[in-house]
């Protein structure tokens, strides 16, 4: 039986050759270099951001709801507070927001 990919594979290989560039459309943001001209994906909080999901029990979901409504706060800055002391917790420099 073959073990599941881990992400300590991920530094061994060579990266992934770069995707091919789609047909550049006839329009006049044409000449503009990739990504300038276009409309931004998602709303504006999102711009420049990454997602990272998990799954966790219902009782977990419900309390980090929970103090995040009790705290005013959103879940995501609860997230982010917990993923700092992570990183603090085993000698990495925290990130931020």
């Amino acid at each position: 039986m073959s073990r599941k990919p881990s992400f300590a594979n991920l530094r061994e290989r060579a990266p992934a050759p770069p995707a091919p560039a789609p047909a550049p459309a006839a329009s006049a943001s044409a000449s503009l270099p990739p990504g300038e001209g276009e409309p931004p994906r998602g709303p504006a909080s999102r711009q420049g951001r990454k997602q990272i999901a998990g799954f966790f029990s219902p009782e977990m979901s419900f309390a980090m709801h929970m103090l995040a409504r009790r705290q005013g706060r959103s879940l995501q800055a609860l997230m982010a507070e917990a993923f700092n002391d992570v990183l603090r917790k085993h000698g990495e420099s925290p990130i931020g927001d």
